[in-house]
């Protein structure tokens, strides 16, 4: 063994121990007759100090044998920083040349530069932490399912395209020319068949693939904590993944929520939070004012379907010049609102409006206080078609919040969304579309409508789906699925595919369902968007060990690539991009 200890273990208890640490230099500094080195491994860090310079560089790669000594000036920052190696014998083990950007808690390196030395940015603590985190996480999951009887088992990354959301990452086969797999953006047709074939809970931490436009919180290739239970009912499902989420918050970060979790349906979520994930750590909910401001002569009110505020707390001081601005902001194609109306509750019980001209006080303040504002509080108003309108004022509650600094990333609010609507109508395409996927069953006290020819109806249907939310964000969702054939059929109906598309692309499942499938149903966790949200982060890549950028690219292997002709031709490709 190169070491006989790590960077990060040695403490005042292990004085007049002689030790052997190896790791990278972080930096190395002389102060009068003596040399200090800080030594780095992904365990911690141990000050190394002697007489002599050992002429190492930064990020040399070194093994270090010395006696542990009780430091004279100790760094309570450090778990390591009440002692000291004293340097009996330095081994230089690898030289380094001066990295592009410094190996620190905060770097010098810009996103693009640390993105194309991956590797080294890997080094740093943040990182390192990030993984960890990862790492305890997974081993939580595994340990909570296996206690449950869930069997983890592995499902194919080559198969067959069926294009219904995003878009399918495709791979050529060499020995069936002109055919192509795809990979997989979700195990959900295989978990299936996992039930019918009596394997009443699995579950896998799996690699997902979706070829899509990119964000902080997205990526080519992520990975999904997937589960799927036999002859259970909504509540089984939730009361098993409460129970996991409660067990990860409590080993791996030492936070407890709450139990159980709440629980709010779509319809409430859209109309007091303008979001189907909302944000519950902070107020500022929704409040329709329609029929206080519809019928006074104002036409942008009178010709809406709709009419909608937030209150803002203690913002009742804005300027003119942040009320603009803020204006300008809902205008973004972002947000996509025409315009902002503001009331301003003041600190002495009066009002003030964009809209005096229209309203008396009196009425603008009955406005204010139907919107939930108090002194000192500004009222901000949208309006427009229903949904897309809450839609706007979601955002934002949520841009408000983040200036407002309610929204702590160190403060958990789990919360259960139910009774979404099985189906979205498109204006565009004049048909229905599956909210969830077409595998989702509707609520059995909805079939009624759902076997209707009606519209009407069929915008009735909820289906028997939940998404798990954390903090503005969707971590999982899942539903009880589908598991009888006429009622397969008929989704497939409703949703316009053919017998013919739906025999070619789901056949092997509709064919299954034919040999006794049983009650089943399931969800599936972002695992990467777990992560981040335990770490406190937005953004996912730092939970990742090799991401890629927003335009799909790992700029550290230069990857999307060519490939050469020989390539080409034995797959039977031509390309059509010109050079």
């Amino acid at each position: 063994m190169y070491r006989s200890n790590t960077c990060g273990e040695l403490r005042l208890a292990d004085a007049g121990k002689t030790v052997t640490l190896a790791g990278w230099v972080q930096k190395a500094r002389k102060l009068g007759g003596m040399t200090f080195i800080d030594l780095r491994d992904r365990y911690g860090i141990t000050q190394l100090v002697t007489e002599e310079d050992p002429g190492v560089g930064r990020e040399w790669v070194i093994q270090v044998t010395g006696q542990v000594v009780e430091r004279q000036s100790k760094n309570p920052k450090m778990p390591t920083g009440d002692i000291e190696v004293k340097i009996e014998k330095v081994n230089i083990l690898n030289k380094a040349q001066t990295p592009p950007f410094t190996i620190e808690e905060v770097s010098d390196g810009g996103e693009d530069l640390r993105a194309k030395y991956r590797y080294l940015d890997l080094r740093r603590a943040p990182l390192q932490r990030a993984l960890a985190l990862r790492h305890r996480l997974a081993q939580e999951i595994r340990t909570y399912l296996d206690g449950q009887g869930f069997m983890e088992i592995e499902t194919p990354y080559l198969i067959k395209s069926t294009p219904e959301g995003a878009r399918d990452f495709v791979v050529p086969s060499r020995m069936n020319p002109g055919t192509f797999y795809a990979l997989p953006q979700s195990p959900q047709t295989f978990k299936q068949l996992l039930m019918v074939a009596g394997y009443d809970r699995y579950f896998q931490i799996v690699r997902c693939f979706r070829d899509e436009d990119l964000r902080a919180d997205r990526q080519p290739e992520f990975t999904q904590i997937d589960c799927e239970m036999s002859f259970v009912e909504q509540e089984d499902v939730l009361n098993t993944f409460e129970g996991m989420m409660r067990q990860m918050f409590k080993n791996a970060v030492g936070v407890e929520i709450a139990n159980p979790i709440p629980r709010m349906s779509w319809y409430d979520a859209m109309d007091n939070y303008g979001s189907d994930k909302p944000d519950i750590r902070f107020g500022m909910e929704i409040h329709e004012v329609s029929e206080l401001v519809k019928g006074c002569g104002f036409s942008v009110f009178d010709g809406s379907e709709y009419i909608g505020a937030i209150a803002a707390p203690g913002c009742a001081e804005y300027t003119r010049k942040q009320i603009d601005e803020l204006t300008e902001w809902v205008k973004r194609p972002q947000v996509g609102a025409k315009g902002l109306v503001y009331i301003k509750f003041n600190a002495d019980g009066t009002v003030k409006s964009s809209i005096d001209k229209f309203y008396t006080p009196e009425q603008v303040k009955a406005v204010a206080e139907a919107a939930g504002a108090k002194e000192g509080d500004l009222v901000l108003i949208l309006c427009g078609p229903k949904r897309k309108t809450q839609t706007q004022l979601g955002v934002l509650r949520i841009e408000m919040g983040n200036r407002l600094g309610f929204r702590d990333p160190s403060v958990f609010a789990p919360l259960w969304i139910v009774d979404f609507p099985l189906l979205e109508w498109s204006e565009e395409d004049q048909r229905f579309y599956a909210m969830h996927h077409p595998f989702t069953a509707p609520k059995p006290e909805h079939e009624q409508w759902f076997y209707s020819d009606k519209k009407e109806d069929l915008e009735r249907v909820c289906a028997n789906a939940y998404d798990f939310v954390l903090n503005g964000t969707e971590l999982g969702g899942g539903s009880i699925r589908i598991h009888d054939a006429q009622m397969q059929s008929r989704m497939f109906d409703v949703l316009g595919i053919s017998k013919e598309d739906a025999e070619y692309k789901f056949g092997f499942i509709i064919n299954a369902f034919k040999f006794g499938a049983p009650p089943h149903g399931g969800l599936a966790f972002g695992f990467d968007r777990v992560c981040a949200l335990f770490g406190g982060q937005e953004t996912i890549r730092d939970y990742i060990a090799f991401p890629k950028n927003n335009q799909g690219r790992d700029v550290m292997i230069d990857s999307p690539s060519k490939i050469d002709q020989v390539q080409m031709d034995e797959l039977f490709l031509a390309s059509t991009v010109k050079e």
